[in-house]
């Protein structure tokens, strides 16, 4: 059953509240901006709380597909912010490239780098993230790097959760309001294989021929000559249906074989097959 949007509105006003509260008393504000769902929302309250005091920077890297890249233009240009973006040199970092279960810290460690690099620049009072309430329960090594950095999390720091988000982000007619869950693509190579542009790039053109058939939810796992297709449960039939036609496609990005995976798509997967404990919340 779907959500009901506004139920989840009315119970979550006062942590709107909280997180307007929070950002208004920063006086200014850039934002870590990848045009997902919680970074989206956090430009939007942004801008309207700060107005013009507002910034967003958007990192590109081999890790990130080129279409998020248009996508955090066209919204920045939407919302009327100013839209910064510069080159993220994580993988001149052996200790990111060697792809341990640390791997996020160091990327994120570039990206906050560069965050407060400009803002110090442009005599921006704060930096700050999309970083969630839920994250909270899950494995973020990135989140590290963030506290390092004195990164805000406004969303958190007001205990707005995934679905709210989500649902407020519908208010305020964002497009990413039901944009499926993104993640970088090295995230789709097992933790200990080596992260490198080529493996990234060819899943990045599996995933485009995979989302070109119409899937929204789901990852195109690396394992060398094989590319894992995980599909979101609801739509698993269809992907079924249509398994010789993903074969196809994931062929075209260069793997020799290619698996639908039984188990449906969940965030964290990967992490849990490595065995990682989350924290304690």
């Amino acid at each position: 059953m779907a959500p009901n949007l506004e139920e989840i509105r009315s119970a979550s006003e006062d942590k709107l509240r909280r997180m307007k509260t929070h950002l208004g008393a920063l006086d200014s504000a850039l934002v870590a901006f990848s045009a997902g769902v919680d970074s989206s929302f956090v430009l939007a309250v942004a801008r309207e709380v700060l107005g013009d005091k507002v910034i967003a920077l958007t990192a590109h890297s081999p890790s990130v597909p080129q279409a998020e890249r248009v996508e955090a233009r066209d919204l920045a240009r939407r919302l009327g912010v100013r839209h910064v973006e510069v080159e993220s040199r994580e993988m001149d970092d052996p200790r990111y490239v060697a792809n341990a279960v640390d791997r996020c810290f160091h990327c994120k460690s570039e990206l906050y780098r560069l965050c407060v690099e400009v803002a110090q620049r442009e005599r921006v009072v704060a930096v700050v993230d999309g970083f969630n309430a839920d994250d909270r329960r899950d494995y973020r090594p990135g989140q590290r790097a963030a506290e390092e950095r004195a990164v805000r999390s406004p969303l958190a720091e007001a205990g707005l959760t995934k679905a709210e988000a989500r649902a407020w982000s519908e208010a305020y007619a964002l497009p990413t309001w039901n944009k499926p869950q993104m993640a970088c693509l090295a995230s789709r190579l097992p933790f200990g294989t080596a992260v490198t542009s080529e493996r990234l790039a060819q899943v990045e053109r599996a995933e485009a021929a995979v989302r070109a058939l119409g899937l929204r939810a789901f990852r195109v796992r690396y394992h060398g000559d094989i590319g894992r297709i995980e599909v979101a449960e609801d739509e698993m039939d269809g992907a079924y249906a249509r398994r010789s036609d993903l074969v196809a496609a994931v062929r075209t990005a260069g793997f020799k074989m290619v698996a639908l995976d039984l188990e449906p798509f969940r965030s964290g997967r990967m992490t849990e097959g490595a065995g990682l404990s989350l924290p304690v919340v």
